[in-house]
């Protein structure tokens, strides 16, 4: 099968009737607030229904679509219905501000735009500041012709499917070139994991509380219920006191999470709907080693731990027992049942370091093509994909440690990123956010624990001479970065400094600005500005 829509036309085929995608019931909700499902047979001629209208106005290979339409079906239809004419999508976080829409539209320059009629004007308004003013589209009607023709071509393995933007190091997101090849392998990798992850061809229903922007739920949940002729389960978002109630009434067979959703599950007071569900496993990655053990007695169903990203797909699984729950074991690298990334830790001069030590985890596909199924490069930035697979290696930026039977344990980021709630936080886009403030001097942003979080943002300040630094001044950067960046981007603490260690080039040594075992959240004068991180704020 050449691509995503080729092996969905051969699902629909196979399991006509059953349930595609399902919307679980909650009142609260702004759509489908009683539930929703749609078939197979269903979810084909809706695809059609779809691709029609933009096989009529000439797109095809070498064009990228926005799409903004949250966590709900429409995202995944339209996809298929682009895939179908080789058309790539670029998720849209709803979460954005103007600016960084803006820079997404722009870079990948978009030939127009699909969201939801509420978010239209946002849009249109961020597209007036792109080059050509890419259209901006709630509905199909009266579809514009792209501004550039497609390509003579047939949709392939190779094609472009989808460009995901990812945190990285720099101060902007980079988009991460996925192929219809890339998003087969990573539904296969989980269709094909094994041990503790089966997958019943037909019967499985995944329950997936991520945003569709990301890999997690819109390619590798996704792609394996659908090569299975399962149900992928998409409610807008995490809610901690609905959860058992939609993992009931969705018949949810599997679950994925974060580290924050165990540990907000083991807060809730005991119900006897956290044990009325058909869950047979929950996948994912993060879940405090202290919790896991009481998470799976409580709730009576394994948390299979995993690692991955973007760039890879696939990953490592610790999906065979002992799995080492008290620890932050990921799984083992090899030739396992689709799982065939091969790994090394080594030192900052890339050599291996021995087992049970620390380094950062480097990976390729065994055999002879290192990068097959995974992306296909950065767009537009080859010389930072030829510095992630120097030496033939990809370079994960995750530090890592191996012990004697190969299981792989998580350590920490290499890289300068703050996991907040699953979502990657690039420092140096909210240092920069902070210093384009007139009364900010130097900033220094890092990462700090959050019980609830796993990680929330910091930023380490130096006003300009004059300006007394104040709670009043910590909450007017904080409403300066909100206003800039998506909302859980902000600083969560602020502190004040007289002055930022640095280096002879000056510059600023982040390692040095809190002593080894300090905990930078209780250091006098660090201002909590947690609870004004609201989304919609």
């Amino acid at each position: 099968m050449n691509s995503v829509y080729a092996i969905f036309r051969e699902s629909a085929a196979g399991f006509p009737d059953h349930d595609f995608l399902a919307v679980p019931p909650l009142p609260s909700r702004r759509y489908h607030a009683t539930g929703w499902t749609i078939t197979y047979a269903e979810a084909l001629d809706e695809v059609e229904r779809i691709r029609k209208p933009f096989l009529d106005a000439g797109y095809g290979v070498g064009h990228r679509v926005g799409l903004l339409f949250e966590n709900r079906p429409e995202h995944l239809l339209h996809f298929l219905a682009l895939n179908a004419l080789g058309v790539s999508i670029v998720p849209i976080n709803p979460d954005y501000r103007r600016d960084e829409i803006r820079y997404l539209m722009e870079h990948s320059e978009l030939e127009l735009t699909l969201t939801l009629p509420e978010r239209v004007e946002a849009l249109r308004e961020a597209a007036r500041e792109v080059p050509g003013q890419p259209p901006v589209l709630a509905s199909l009607d009266a579809l514009p012709r792209p501004r550039t023709p497609r390509r003579d071509e047939v949709p392939s393995a190779a094609t472009e499917a989808s460009l995901l933007y990812t945190s990285g190091t720099t101060g902007r997101p980079k988009g991460c070139i996925l192929t219809n090849d890339y998003h087969v392998t990573v539904g296969r990798t989980y269709l094909e994991c094994g041990g503790l992850v089966t997958i019943r061809r037909g019967e499985e229903r995944i329950y997936n509380p991520l945003p569709l922007f990301h890999m997690n739920a819109g390619i590798f949940s996704f792609m394996c219920m659908m090569m299975s002729g399962g149900c992928a389960i998409l409610p807008d978002r995490f809610h901690p006191q609905s959860w058992w109630q939609e993992i009931g009434d969705s018949r949810a067979t599997i679950i994925h999470y974060l580290g924050v959703v165990p540990a907000m599950l083991l807060k809730l007071p005991g119900s006897p709907l956290e044990r009325a569900h058909r869950v047979r496993y929950g996948v994912g990655a993060g879940v405090e080693p202290e919790l896991h053990g009481a998470f799976e007695a409580r709730f009576g169903f394994p948390l299979i731990e995993l690692w991955g990203m973007t760039e890879t797909g696939g990953g490592f699984v610790a999906k065979d027992e002992p799995r080492r729950i008290d620890t932050r074991a990921i799984g083992r690298p090899g030739k396992r049942a689709g799982l065939d990334l091969e790994a090394r830790i080594v030192d900052d001069h890339e050599v291996e370091v021995p087992l049970g030590e620390a380094g950062e985890l480097l990976v390729r596909r065994l055999g002879p093509l290192p990068r097959a199924g995974l992306f296909s490069g950065y767009l537009k930035n080859g010389a930072a994909t030829a510095e992630a697979w120097r030496g033939g290696w990809f370079h994960t930026g995750d530090v890592a440690r191996q012990d004697e039977s190969g299981m792989i344990f998580f350590v920490d980021r290499k890289k300068n990123i703050i996991r907040r709630s699953g979502e990657n936080i690039a420092a140096a886009e909210v240092e920069a956010t902070l210093l384009a403030h007139d009364q900010v001097a130097q900033a220094a942003v890092l990462a700090v624990p959050d019980e609830i979080r796993g990680e929330e943002v910091m930023a380490c300040i130096v006003v300009k001479a004059g300006i007394p630094p104040s709670p009043a001044l910590a909450g007017s950067l904080f409403d300066w970065c909100n206003e800039r960046l998506a909302y859980y981007k902000p600083p969560g603490w602020i502190l004040f400094l007289d002055r930022l260690p640095t280096t002879g080039t000056q510059k600023i040594q982040k390692s040095q600005i809190f002593a080894p075992g300090e905990d930078p959240c209780r250091r006098a004068g660090a201002i909590d500005l947690r609870r004004r991180k609201r989304r919609g704020s």
